[in-house]
């Protein structure tokens, strides 16, 4: 494969790529005369291959396109192998081998699957099931000193937002209390004490983990990772069942009591992740999970579904929080409409508390999920400022509860709670979370 662009940049003069095509092809097409077709394009000057929102650079900007006959290869049992040659790579720099998927999006994309990439002395061996467009992508990587200073910040915020975490559970359990004859109130205080207890046992998981995942027996790593996937899924669920509770309230005509409300949210809440992480353990999901640099160095430790079951992860959160997050959405929107509808009518006069409360409630419900839909944003290690943003503001969490909830019910929870049961007494069907 000679050199396609003049403009040499990670590529070292003399040296050339190369492509070994399997006899598979060959044998497929033995009564045939076909033609072997290498094409090597400098897609800057061309101006092509350009994906939308695209992170890695190409190397090189040199995309090789291999065509053998006239048909489609693919799904070849042998794969072909082409090499890619380069010099050392940049510091904070992972290649990616990847064809051009016209499929993909709008207007196509790079996609990695069928190809497997492994690093050679002399360049990057990219090893494909099939023939198209190729390339090598260079994707920044997560260094070892992000990694600990992400680390340095994930446990700071961990432990702010479990100190607030307790105080806002002990505000709650002092609301209560002090308001036991309002029945709506007092659930609401239950779903929000319910929430913090998640967010509290999660940073306490996530705490463990950093700290003991290092050295740890297997079969504690195991205990650990699935206590930590036990949290995660029990704050995912009580964010789902908050909005249930909002969808209950605000849209689904009243009367229809249900026994023991609270006591059957937490059944729900509680041991549907129980369930999950118990099927997930049976089949061997928990385990040690390294992060790497691109030179194969280890950067951290911790105890998660390990690499073989990605598929798990997938699933059970990215799946199972894609769905929550949707509906949430919904409901926010329901809600926000519901709302408006009774600032319209006249259901809040003069004393507009009861549409403040609301506002600022289905504000801070839209943000505990609106945080954690960074968590798709920060798929791999190439994105960095999501990663600071994600670990950030979700370490704040706590503290962002502790105060809406503080203005919410202090210092005129009387007031406030007046002004909520006046709604509900003005439009029998819609009632009014907070």
């Amino acid at each position: 494969l000679p050199q396609g662009p003049r403009m040499l940049n990670i590529t070292e003069k003399g040296k050339a790529g190369k492509i070994q095509l399997p006899r598979e092809i060959f044998r497929s097409l033995s009564s045939q005369t076909v033609r072997v077709v290498v094409t090597v394009l400098n897609i800057q000057r061309l101006g092509m291959f350009e994906e939308v929102n695209q992170t890695g650079q190409v190397l090189d900007d040199t995309v090789v396109g291999i065509m053998v006959g006239e048909t489609s290869i693919s799904g070849l049992q042998d794969p072909m192998q082409l090499t890619f040659a380069h010099g050392q790579l940049p510091h904070g720099i992972t290649p990616q081998c990847v064809f051009w998927d016209p499929s993909k999006g709008q207007a196509g994309g790079w996609n990695s699957s069928g190809c497997v990439m492994q690093l050679g002395d002399k360049g990057t061996i990219c090893s494909c099931d099939h023939l198209t467009f190729f390339t090598l992508l260079l994707n920044p990587a997560l260094d070892r000193s992000t990694a600990q200073a992400l680390m340095t910040v994930a446990t700071a915020g961990c432990g702010v937002a479990m100190a607030f975490s307790i105080f806002t559970i002990a505000f709650c359990i002092f609301l209560r209390c002090r308001f036991r004859s309002e029945e709506t109130l007092c659930i609401n205080l239950g779903l929000h004490v319910n929430l913090m207890g998640s967010l509290l046992l999660l940073n306490l998981a996530f705490l463990l983990n950093s700290g003991l995942s290092s050295g740890t027996q297997p079969g504690t790593c195991k205990v650990l990772a699935g206590l930590t996937h036990y949290c995660l899924l029990c704050c995912f669920t009580w964010m789902a069942l908050e909005g249930c509770h909002l969808y209950r309230l605000f849209v689904k005509v009243l009367g229809t009591y249900i026994h023991h409300y609270l006591l059957k949210l937490c059944l729900v809440g509680w041991g549907f992740p129980t369930l999950v992480v118990g099927v997930a353990g049976v089949i061997g999901s928990y385990g040690e999970y390294s992060i790497q640099t691109v030179d194969h160095q280890v950067i951290a430790h911790l105890c998660w579904i390990t690499s073989k079951y990605l598929l798990v992860h997938y699933i059970t959160n990215c799946g199972y929080f894609g769905l929550i997050i949707l509906f949430n959405m919904a409901v926010f929107g329901v809600v926000t409409q519901k709302s408006c509808c009774l600032q319209g009518t006249g259901a809040v006069q003069g004393d507009r508390k009861a549409w403040k409360v609301a506002l600022v409630v289905v504000g801070l419900f839209c943000l505990l999920g609106a945080t954690w839909v960074l968590a798709f944003l920060t798929h791999d290690t190439s994105s960095v400022p999501m990663l600071y943003l994600f670990t950030i503001l979700n370490s704040l969490q706590g503290i962002f509860i502790f105060i809406w909830l503080v203005i919410l019910y202090y210092p005129k929870t009387r007031e406030t709670a007046g002004s909520l049961s006046h709604i509900i007494r003005h439009d029998k069907t819609v009632t009014v979370s907070q």
